[in-house]
């Protein structure tokens, strides 16, 4: 374990895009899990779930997810077959948030070398996704479709506490929306029930120093855009 202070966590955490094969032992994600649900919650509920998928079962969901995304591909009027139970995103962008949106997209892209048009590059790293980026472990939450969005603001709570708190152990991580599209492959491999909805699900591992994708750092707004002080 690693002695960090919690703005060193904070301040080096990225979204990993490529994993080491690694084996992560079950105790430090057991023990990563126990202190980040010390997260708080409304009425102290606790409104997460989590789902610890490695091995044959986090294969299995790779491969369908990987066999319905290429299907999409291939005849889009597939994607029908696959939407998400909530909106992650807005259905109209405006301005900063497409702004972003697009500069950390061509961002990360240009990085890889991807140019604006090349579909099938930009095809094959999306995928990526739903190859959990080789990550040995893949963590998949879920929520009891009756709680509300004061519940969802608890859980990214409990999220981020799992980033940062693999930080201290030497791992790393990559939260995961791709795979809402896909929920119901996943809730059936994981077997969640019907009384659940998949929140998203966190790649977990031990990141590849030599891998140029996780070079990529994504900017932030500077506080003048976001703090306002009112007196």
């Amino acid at each position: 374990m690693n002695s960090v202070t919690v703005s060193q966590a904070i301040l080096s955490r990225n979204s990993v895009r490529a994993f080491k094969s690694t084996a992560v032992p079950n105790e430090i994600i057991a023990e990563i899990l126990s202190k980040a649900a010390r997260a708080p919650s409304g009425s102290n509920i606790q409104p997460w779930m989590v789902y610890v998928t490695q091995g044959h079962t986090l294969k299995n969901i790779c491969q369908q997810v990987c066999d319905a995304y290429d299907s999409i591909y291939l005849d889009p009027t597939l994607s029908k077959k696959y939407t998400p139970q909530y909106n992650y995103y807005p259905t109209i962008w405006e301005a900063p948030y497409l702004d972003r949106r697009r500069q950390n997209g061509w961002g990360l892209y240009g990085l890889l070398g991807i140019s604006k048009g090349d579909k099938n590059k930009m095809h094959l790293q999306h995928r990526r996704n739903f190859e959990c980026f080789d990550a040995p472990v893949c963590l998949f939450f879920t929520i009891n479709k009756n709680l509300e969005m004061g519940s969802i603001l608890d859980y990214g709570m409990f999220l981020e506490n799992i980033m940062l708190l693999a930080k201290e152990y030497g791992l790393d991580t990559c939260a995961q929306g791709a795979w809402n599209n896909f929920w119901e492959i996943v809730t059936n491999n994981i077997g969640a029930d019907s009384s659940e909805m998949l929140v998203c699900g966190i790649a977990i591992g031990y990141a590849d120093p030599d891998a140029k994708i996780n070079s990529y750092r994504t900017p932030r707004a500077a506080t003048e855009e976001f703090i306002h002080w009112v007196k």
